[in-house]
């Protein structure tokens, strides 16, 4: 198989250290009881990094299955539920809700934009009927980065629990999951925590286990019912075979973003995110955002009349490079450069920005400049 480098807001690289652990031998964990105890530790590492206290469960599946399992804990039939759209991944989280008899309460917002907080509270004054509500903190096929330690207060002003979707967010922006009353935060491992693909990350508040308990109704799922893990210590068992290398791999990714500091971690993603936007626009792109750009990928604009379709192909074929353009209406008009986790490195991010400058040169574009070189440039500006 042909192996093409990727520069998409995730999967991100994954260091050494890191794959070295996915070749651990591993015993049987249905039957091995020390490691409960080590995945609960693994778990409550990862609870460290997102700031919480809160329980944290690691589920056997891709960041999607998070909000998933989110949804089908907290929903019951009829059920009414806010769902806080400035971006495809926003607006998506409705077919969860209806998927499992919710009633989804769509707030749609301007996508190049971050969430105005203050229309949010407008509506509440209106109506604040809602069991829940979602939004994301980092919507990836646009960039948008909302402010959670915002929204996710507000909301439980009015009662309303919350549930956010920070896989896109998670360690290359601040979510301080008690900080900010989450009550129920998602994640995943492939993005800036840098970990294989292969797990979903849950934090679960007690307000959030206190709705799950008071349910009328049993969860319609088994894979996605979060409270299959209740008490999972106390048994001595988990309700499904776990997949232990996977999280070796994802203990070592841990350690290797507490070992840098994570507020080098974040100083670090800003600094790459802030050149990147400058250096952009310097060369004659345009930001598909105008507010509330995120620090782990940046949305840029193609010109019409090349395509992001085409110039993702034309570097696929030409350069051995793949890059990501975006979803739905946003497929042919928006490049994302994905700068997370392992990605987030200043050689890395140099290295595909100068193939995309060769790439658009190819394809007619007159950029000012040298994309790669303004990318330094603006970098070093920075420090």
């Amino acid at each position: 198989m042909k192996f093409n480098p990727s520069y998409a807001p995730g999967p991100t690289d994954v260091r050494e250290n890191v794959r070295l652990a996915l070749a651990k031998k591993t015993n049987n964990t249905d039957f091995d009881k020390e490691f409960i105890h080590y995945y609960h530790e693994v778990s409550k590492k990862t609870g460290q990094v997102m700031g919480t206290t809160n329980e944290v469960l690691l589920l056997a599946g891709e960041g999607i299955l998070a909000l998933e399992a989110a949804c089908a804990s907290l929903t019951e039939p009829g059920d009414r539920v806010l769902v806080l759209d400035n971006g495809i991944y926003g607006e998506g989280f409705k077919d969860f809700v209806r998927m499992y008899g919710g009633e989804p309460v769509v707030l749609s917002f301007d996508y190049q934009k971050a969430i105005p907080v203050e229309e949010v509270r407008d509506f509440l004054e209106k109506d604040r009927d809602f069991k829940y509500a979602t939004f994301v903190h980092v919507d990836t096929p646009t960039s948008v980065l909302n402010d959670a330690s915002v929204l996710s207060p507000l909301l439980k002003e009015y009662g309303i629990l919350t549930v956010v979707d920070s896989v896109a967010g998670m360690v290359g922006e601040p979510i301080d999951v008690d900080k900010n009353q989450i009550d129920i935060c998602c994640g995943g491992t492939q993005k800036a925590i840098s970990a294989p693909v292969g797990l979903a990350i849950v934090s679960v508040s007690e307000d959030a286990k206190k709705a799950m308990d008071d349910r009328k109704t049993p969860i319609s799922s088994y894979y996605a019912n979060l409270q299959i893990f209740k008490g999972y210590i106390e048994k001595g068992t988990l309700p499904y075979t776990m997949p232990a290398s996977t999280i070796e791999a994802l203990d070592v990714a841990l350690d290797n973003i507490l070992n840098e500091g994570q507020a080098a971690v974040y100083d670090r993603h800003a600094k790459i995110a802030a050149a990147v936007r400058k250096s952009a626009q310097e060369y004659g792109l345009s930001l598909f955002l105008e507010s509330g750009s995120s620090n782990t990928v940046t949305a840029v604009v193609i010109p019409s009349e090349i395509g992001a379709l085409r110039l993702q192909q034309h570097i696929k074929e030409t350069y051995n490079l793949y890059i990501a353009t975006s979803l739905a209406q946003y497929q042919d008009v928006i490049l994302r450069i994905g700068h997370m986790g392992e990605n987030a490195f200043v050689e890395k991010v140099l290295a595909v920005l100068t193939v995309i400058d060769h790439g658009l040169r190819d394809l007619g574009f007159e950029g000012k400049g040298n994309l790669g070189q303004l990318f330094l440039e603006a970098y070093r500006e920075g420090n």
